[in-house]
């Protein structure tokens, strides 16, 4: 071998040297940017997994609520009949040839609770206890010595739930407790 091809031999020896390493920084470059990639997809896929779980669960949510409450119009419109049931009862006087329709009008009334109450619709009937906002509805407050503030005095149209959801609140009349006195004057 001549001197020339000795270093034409070394020269093309370098050159692939410094290839390599190029080589393999773009090969390297190219494995992160991959693993960028799945680490990107991987929290892609987990963010969707829980927003599907989320969907799932609100869906489930809603169907329950649907099949829980799904008889809340038409119990709202056979409150009207109980009422009015009840104000005829009230109405009807207590003698011997009213007798069988008041015993009627109270068979039907009872039928008609009864079934109510099968369908989780329960009565709200708060005489004498404290006044709650959430399920009674201040009507009129009145003085009265012989009762704490904020009782519940009168009831004058009962409340009703329907599987612990309020369908109409009480209507009802509430204690402001008795005028204050001025011992001092």
């Amino acid at each position: 071998m001549s001197e020339e091809q000795k270093v034409q031999d070394e020269t093309l020896e370098q050159a692939a040297e410094q290839e390599v390493p190029a080589e393999e920084a773009a090969a390297d470059d190219a494995l992160e940017q991959a693993q960028a990639e799945v680490a990107e997809l991987k929290d892609q896929m987990l963010r969707t997994q829980a927003e599907m779980q989320n969907v799932r669960r609100r869906a489930e949510m809603d169907v329950e609520k649907a099949h829980k409450f799904a008889l809340e119009k038409f119990a709202n419109e056979m409150l009207t009949t109980v009422d009015n049931l009840e104000r005829g009862l009230a109405a009807a006087p207590d003698e011997e040839a009213t007798q069988a329709i008041r015993e009627g009008m109270d068979m039907t009334l009872t039928a008609l609770i009864s079934s109510l109450q099968r369908f989780n619709v329960e009565v709200v009937n708060p005489m004498g206890e404290s006044f709650n906002p959430e399920l009674h509805q201040a009507i009129t407050m009145i003085e009265n010595p012989e009762l704490a503030p904020n009782t519940v005095m009168d009831v004058m149209q009962k409340g009703y739930t329907l599987n612990g959801r309020l369908l109409r609140p009480a209507m009802v009349v509430v204690s402001k407790g008795g005028a204050q006195i001025d011992e001092q004057a």
